[in-house]
């Protein structure tokens, strides 16, 4: 896929536009949660990983991935200005990612990755539902 952007300032100015939480997908995932009942916290500083929802009193957190920042095997791509760079970046953000569950699964919590794509208008509501279902075992437990 070719760069659409034609300077390195315009790629650069775009890449600082995106948000790592408060994203339109985060919104959503949180507002259909949240019409459920279910009541948590978002991005707290004080988790490890910082994980874009957490119930600290049922040991459950849980992290959605983008494709592109998390190297999703189906629909990450990698950039093709300046590889080097992307290639690095790319990989620390999957070894973090495996750092956080192994934390979070050592110390016994509920932890869920749900990748972007999960979450895309066909899958949206099944997908809520799994989240949903997720909490609720935990809670029981």
């Amino acid at each position: 896929m070719a760069d659409k952007l034609q300077t390195s300032e315009q790629r650069k100015k775009n890449m600082k536009a995106i948000r790592s939480k408060g994203t339109k997908l985060e919104d959503r995932v949180v507002k259909a949660l949240w019409a459920k009942g279910l009541r948590f916290r978002k991005n707290v500083n004080n988790l490890f990983g910082k994980p874009d929802i957490s119930i600290k009193k049922f040991k459950v957190v849980i992290f959605i991935d983008s494709c592109f920042w998390h190297v999703c095997e189906l629909h990450g791509n990698k950039p093709k200005n300046n590889e080097e760079f992307w290639a690095k970046k790319l990989k620390r953000n999957v070894e973090r990612d495996i750092e956080v569950t192994n934390y979070y699964k050592e110390k016994g919590w509920n932890i869920l990755r749900v990748w972007e794509h999960q979450l895309n208008k066909e899958n949206f509501e099944e997908t809520i539902e799994e989240i949903y279902q997720f909490i609720k075992k935990a809670k029981n437990q």
